[in-house]
């Protein structure tokens, strides 16, 4: 269980309360670094788990997990402290718990989804981490980018959205069977 890949993963999860800590302390230069360096172990983390052949369900758990908690959590952090709109952040987080319910939804009658992403939500995903790498690089370094930065937060909420709107109407159109037990 504690492969290399996945205490490197432990250590990004790790790194989420150190990033926000950074950001509500107004250290966004730092925690752009630290925002930078998370996003290159998840890379070399699952690089090395397909390497070394250690991928494991311990991993296939822990990865996404660190990779949403980072990534909803400095949305929130950054709306926080007015670098983000509220309202973005609120859309973020929102397609993230409509998406998790739905699937505890599906558990509890019995009809476990097969979890695949949609191309939709691996462009939203790129986005979603592009505009917090700008975001933090801007305001971090005091750089001056309005017009990219605007571009980009309607990017994000248009392919949220879209992504959101995949995933409820792919668990609509799914084939349903009758719950197990019951009476």
């Amino acid at each position: 269980m504690l492969t290399l890949p996945n205490l490197i993963t432990l250590a990004r999860l790790c790194a989420v309360p150190a990033t926000i800590w950074l950001i509500l302390q107004h250290r966004l230069d730092t925690a752009f670094l630290v925002f930078v360096g998370a996003g290159i172990s998840d890379g070399i983390d699952g690089w090395l788990a397909r390497v070394r052949n250690a991928r494991s369900a311990l991993g296939a758990i822990l990865d996404p997990v660190a990779d949403k908690a980072l990534l909803v959590s400095v949305y929130v952090a950054l709306a926080g402290i007015g670098v983000l709109p509220d309202w973005l952040a609120i859309l973020v987080v929102f397609r993230d718990v409509v998406i998790v319910g739905g699937i505890l939804v599906l558990w509890v009658l019995g009809q476990p989804p097969a979890i695949k992403p949609l191309l939709i939500s691996k462009l939203n995903t790129a986005l979603q981490i592009g505009l917090a790498a700008l975001a933090l690089l801007l305001a971090g370094f005091r750089l001056a980018a309005d017009g990219l930065l605007d571009l980009m937060v309607w990017a994000v909420a248009l392919s949220t959205l879209a992504s959101g709107a995949a995933y409820v109407t792919a668990a609509l159109r799914r084939p349903w069977s009758a719950p197990r037990g019951g009476s």
